[in-house]
């Protein structure tokens, strides 16, 4: 069991599904579901967006939010400490652990209050790497990126969206100063034969040879996979009207975690967090409940290195894509004994 959750997953000895029950029924308009978090699941900030997953398991990088400062909560004592604090800088979106502990940015090197959405946009927003001393300024890598990069749990080696293309390369260092090496373009839109936006998402492990994607508006939202060597293109999620946006993976490649409206088609205001099988059946299991909760909705999860956590956020009803008002972690051990309980 790894360090820092011990505490949590003695407490959670399962038998309680969500909301009380079976998870199913509707909660009343003034409850929050932070009220009713069952036992498998932990509030681990009050704050904040966006959570990674350190390597070790022992922290985990988030947003303060859209546009703001890079966190690290120590999951062991709680101690949350800024990561972009010591130098001025006009917001991130995005912050991810790379395999030597060096965090990926994303973030515009302008920022402007009457027009804060152009920060985020591909023409704005591009990619920096922050040493894990955190003695220097981040560098910039010279590539401007459209929402969020993949990032290789085994390699240096990232993938972004720019200009409705995927492009791959590794990161190397020249004298200490990190670099794009061996950049190449792995998927065009207009090569595919369906109308889509492209967001690049995940390698799939455990070989990486395959790159989990969003193809957002696709029959409503799809899951795909992009076979990076022969270009083969497959539809995971086949769930024409529904949204589903993948986010974080399994190390093991079987299930990826999707942003879901399957029980309500609603749309990605009345999102879920789902697991789906990558095994081309379409399987999907629900992890979490929240839009039950009148306002609210659960998003962007994240898997830890061994599979045994998810991280994820909570959210209001309302709130841009990727907004989040804290992170929470589910332990994936005691959520599948709780449902065995339910089930007898």
């Amino acid at each position: 069991m790894r360090d820092g959750l011990g505490k949590f997953a003695l407490l959670a000895l399962a038998g309680l599904l969500w909301a009380g029950g079976s998870g199913q029924s509707q909660a009343s308009e003034n409850t929050s579901p932070l009220d009713e978090l069952p036992k498998y699941v932990k509030q681990v900030t009050h704050f904040g967006q966006r959570a990674d997953w350190s390597h070790d398991g022992r922290r985990i990088l988030f947003l303060e939010r859209t546009f703001g400062d890079v966190y690290e909560v120590e999951l062991e004592t709680n101690v949350i400490r800024p990561m972009t604090h010591r130098y001025y800088h006009e917001g991130y979106t995005r912050a991810l652990y790379l395999v030597n502990g060096d965090i990926l940015l994303s973030g515009a090197r302008q920022f402007d209050a009457t027009d804060p959405l152009a920060s985020r946009s591909e023409k704005n927003a591009e990619l920096w790497v922050l040493k894990k001393d955190l003695a220097s300024e981040p560098v910039p890598l010279g590539e401007k990126c459209s929402e969020g990069p993949a990032v290789s749990r085994k390699h240096m080696r990232i993938a972004w969206t720019q200009g409705g293309a995927f492009y791959m390369a590794d990161i190397v260092y020249d004298n200490g100063r990190p670099t794009l090496a061996h950049k190449k373009k792995i998927l065009d839109k207009r090569d595919l034969p369906f109308e889509t936006g492209l967001e690049t998402q995940n390698f799939r492990p455990p070989d990486e040879k395959e790159l989990v994607f969003s193809a957002y508006g696709y029959q409503g939202t799809e899951v795909m996979g992009l076979d990076i060597a022969t270009g083969k293109v497959v539809n995971y999620s086949q769930a024409p009207n529904q949204y589903d946006e993948p986010e974080g993976i399994f190390p093991d490649g079987k299930h990826t975690l999707v942003e879901c409206d399957k029980h309500n088609r609603k749309g990605t205001q009345y999102i879920d967090i789902y697991k789906l099988a990558l095994d081309g059946s379409a399987n999907t299991t629900r992890l979490t409940f929240f839009s039950n909760y009148p306002g609210y909705k659960a998003s962007n999860p994240v898997v830890s290195d061994d599979g045994r956590y998810m991280a994820f956020q909570v959210a209001k009803r309302g709130d841009m894509a990727g907004v989040g008002r804290g992170i929470l972690i589910l332990d994936c051990v005691e959520y599948s004994r709780a449902n065995e309980l339910g089930r007898k």
